[in-house]
């Protein structure tokens, strides 16, 4: 079931809705520069379970609405809130995927965890994706100035570019296709300016915000979030539970799809 919740300054924010009648609600966040598609291959089994999984799509991205502003990852967790509250979420599973994770992070800090028991960060683009004069972690700033002059310049081919970094494991050209078009469905002033909050966002404070239980997962072969930086998460958020996934990229969620989703149901089940 897919409908429209009315973020701030009446933007609208397309979310995904299935089994409402779960026992256990698990609210995804998807990546830069993908839509709630991303996690197709958790729908078709999740909601097996009993689960009731809620796939938001960011403003900019997928079937949400495309202003030219709002995307700061505050103006980003607030519409997150939107959708929680419009939905009378609690006692969730918030999880969210490179951007989607810091979006989440970020969630938590600014909302309190409002509604979140669980958090489960999939390559999460935080604390910093970029290197800085105390951070020696993560892409050089001008990797991701390279990404934002492809997107203004010829944005198809920054894509495929992309696309050809993202998995570890053999797609299909359908598949990469497919993935292709996700990121066509952005818009492009909104694919330039996630990037470009990249370079202007940090979370380290963030990260010492959150005190439910938290699930890491991280591709040791991600050439986008820096395997590390899943690391680092784990030793800074307390309570964490890291699992490395030794046969993926940044997309864990396709490359090891049964192990992630066999990890993620054993998590939320507690």
């Amino acid at each position: 079931m897919g409908y429209y919740i009315n973020a701030e300054h009446d933007v609208k924010i397309f979310v995904e809705d299935l089994n409402p009648e779960g026992d256990k609600t698990i609210l995804f966040i998807h990546g830069w520069p993908g839509s709630h598609k991303l996690f197709e291959y958790q729908f078709n089994q999740l909601p097996n379970y009993g689960y009731r999984c809620i796939g938001v799509d960011t403003r900019g991205f997928g079937n949400s609405d495309k202003p030219f502003y709002g995307y700061d990852y505050d103006t980003l967790s607030d519409d997150i809130r939107s959708v929680i509250d419009s939905l009378n979420l609690h006692d969730i599973t918030l999880a969210g995927h490179s951007t989607g994770g810091a979006i989440a992070i970020r969630y938590m800090a600014r909302h309190r965890g409002h509604g979140v028991s669980k958090l489960a960060l999939f390559a999460a683009a935080a604390p910093s994706l970029i290197k800085r004069p105390n951070f020696p972690y993560g892409l050089d700033k001008e990797n991701v100035l390279e990404i934002i002059q492809g997107t203004l310049t010829d944005r198809p081919e920054m894509l495929r570019n992309f696309g050809e970094m993202f998995f570890f494991q053999h797609t299909s050209q359908p598949f990469s296709d497919w993935f292709f078009g996700l990121g066509l469905q952005a818009a492009g002033w909104s694919t330039a300016a996630i990037a470009n909050t990249w370079i202007n966002e940090v979370l380290l404070s963030d990260l010492d915000t959150i005190h439910v239980p938290t699930l890491i997962i991280h591709g040791i072969h991600d050439k986008i979030v820096p395997y590390q930086l899943g690391e680092i998460q784990h030793q800074l958020i307390k309570n964490s539970i890291f699992i490395p996934m030794h046969f993926s990229g940044h997309g864990a969620f396709y490359d090891q799809r049964d192990e992630f989703n066999d990890a993620l149901i054993k998590f939320v089940n507690g």
